[in-house]
């Protein structure tokens, strides 16, 4: 078996030149959602079903959902693991200021006035890396936006003007009182140094930071937490997604082959290696989670709500993710206020999503 590996940023179009060229691996990883759509509808990859994969009858239906292509409800990949989106702290520096995990936003908001109070920054997070700024959205203000808002928007009875969500961006902007000096320009390497050096105790991200972390300072204790709502009683939520999934080429050579693969790949036995050698929660149902972070991910899970732009709203251009990200960078740089960040993302979603042409 040979196992080739390409740069993220420009993975798909890689990807889909090879697949177009008849160039393409038998079996490739591939992006969800949107980013799924790009190979799918090309008609470069294997359609699976629980006749050709049948472990896939087992996982979660947002699993399958993020593999399945809507234009022909069909699953074209083998979903490997969700993400979480949260927030991330310095275990160690919390207990030695006496500092717990917040409950409410006031909470959060005297959290960071301990840390900035002794010479720290209490969020080590950036937004020079565009893409930064909506996982920070999702990871800060998910809870003070509430699951009723998401719920109302999937069905298409809210748009990003509702004024829970221009609540939950003003929190963002309070908030960002207590990122680096100069974090409009900070890079996302930056940004995690302050965090693994010591000199942030907080950090909005996500699951797969976790690792990385730890591999960069190994001396660090992590906790997570779910950012607080407005009051103690509001449900904590986090940001899930799933990132990806297992393909097979449709017009390999090695059919057979392929399938034997992605079916393996839907096993307990590859799904318990893929959780404690790689860290990541899989959505493979029977695997224990020995590692006691990725326990905690997954009992956080059980209170979630859609990473919303990555999930429903990169099927067009503009896609949410780049109308966010912009919108909420000028927001923090005063070039205009959550209301107009709200309205400036439900305008240029309604170019092509149909409940915003209204």
């Amino acid at each position: 078996m040979n196992f080739e590996t390409f740069e993220a940023t420009n993975y798909n179009t890689i990807l889909s030149t090879a697949l177009a060229g008849d160039a393409g691996p038998d079996v490739m990883m591939v992006r969800a959602h949107g980013g799924l759509e790009m190979v799918a509808s090309g008609g470069y990859l294997m359609p699976l079903s629980t006749e050709s994969v049948p472990g896939v009858a087992g996982f979660p239906e947002s699993a399958l959902a993020a593999e399945t292509l809507r234009s022909d409800e069909t699953l074209y990949a083998v979903p490997f693991a969700s993400q979480t989106q949260f927030i991330l702290y310095n275990k160690g520096l919390f207990d030695q200021m006496g500092l717990s995990e917040p409950q409410t936003w006031d909470d959060l908001i005297a959290t960071s006035e301990a840390l900035k109070a002794a010479g720290l920054f209490a969020f080590g997070n950036g937004t020079g890396t565009a893409w930064q700024a909506e996982t920070i959205a999702t990871a800060i203000i998910a809870s003070v936006i509430g699951k009723d808002f998401y719920d109302d928007l999937l069905a298409g009875n809210a748009d990003f003007t509702d004024p829970r969500y221009v609540g939950g961006l003003e929190k963002l902007q309070e908030i960002s009182a207590y990122f680096p000096d100069g974090f409009t320009g900070l890079d996302y390497a930056a940004s995690q140094l302050l965090f693994t050096s010591g000199l942030a105790g907080m950090f909005a991200g996500g699951s797969y930071e976790v690792a990385n972390f730890l591999a960069q300072n190994p001396d660090i204790e992590v906790g997570v937490f779910a950012a607080p709502g407005l009051a103690a009683e509001d449900p904590k939520l986090v940001g899930v997604y799933y990132d990806g999934g297992y393909a097979g080429n449709a017009t390999t050579e090695h059919p057979e082959a392929v399938l034997t693969f992605l079916n393996y790949l839907t096993t307990v036995e590859f799904g318990q290696k893929f959780a404690n050698e790689l860290g990541n929660i899989t959505p493979i149902p029977g695997v224990t989670f020995e590692n006691p972070m990725l326990q905690r991910v997954s009992d956080l899970n059980q209170s979630s709500v859609p990473y919303i732009m990555l999930t429903n709203f990169r099927f067009g251009e503009p896609t949410g993710s780049v109308l966010l990200q912009a919108e909420v960078q000028r927001m923090f740089a005063g070039q205009i206020d959550a209301a107009g960040a709200g309205q400036a993302i439900t305008t240029g979603l309604a170019a092509w999503y149909a409940p915003f042409q209204q």
